[in-house]
């Protein structure tokens, strides 16, 4: 990997998508938000073609999310729980999805008192089953073979939740300013 220090020596400069961003202070955020969003872009590509592999075609990326979520630890979820996993602020969303999974048989909707809930049925457990022997066969040794230190991907992976609440946080400040 290629380190920022290395690409200024070389008059490369830091990859990003708006130089007049990078222009401001602390341009190594603009080069993790283009890394974010080429790499959010690919993970959303990723997850809807290894599902349509795994026979679940015609899914979107948060439709196959919002399976994955419910499949999590064999329990019921509600609409909400769901919304605040995937920090979802439009409940249209995960209601849209869990109305299009309900529909292929890849849940089964129930309530919890006044909340509406999902389950994932025998169906949708078996896709995302398929889903995970694909992943591990396409994508988990194809990273292995990078030679990544796990412990690091782990604190990257806290970064990038540290830094979805700073996102949160700029946008309540953008919404009252």
């Amino acid at each position: 990997m290629t380190h920022r220090n290395d690409d200024e020596q070389s008059g490369i400069g830091p990859i990003v998508s708006a130089a007049h961003l990078a222009d401001g202070g602390l341009p190594a955020l603009s080069e993790m938000e283009f890394a974010l969003v080429v790499a959010g872009n690919a993970f959303q590509r990723w997850i809807t073609r290894c599902t349509a592999a795994a026979g679940g075609e015609g899914l979107s990326s948060m439709e196959v999310q919002i399976l994955h979520a419910v499949n999590h630890r064999e329990r019921d979820k509600s609409q909400a729980e769901l919304c605040m996993m995937f920090n979802i602020e439009d409940t249209h969303v995960v209601a849209y999805a869990l109305k299009k999974l309900a529909g292929l048989g890849l849940v089964e909707p129930g309530r919890r008192g006044k909340e509406k809930t999902a389950r994932i049925t025998r169906k949708g457990a078996e896709l995302c089953q398929r889903y995970r022997a694909l992943r591990e066969k396409l994508l988990i040794e194809s990273v292995k073979s990078l030679g990544l230190d796990e412990a690091r991907v782990s604190e990257i992976a806290a970064l990038m939740r540290v830094m979805s609440g700073q996102y949160d946080q700029a946008a309540r400040a953008a919404a009252s300013y």
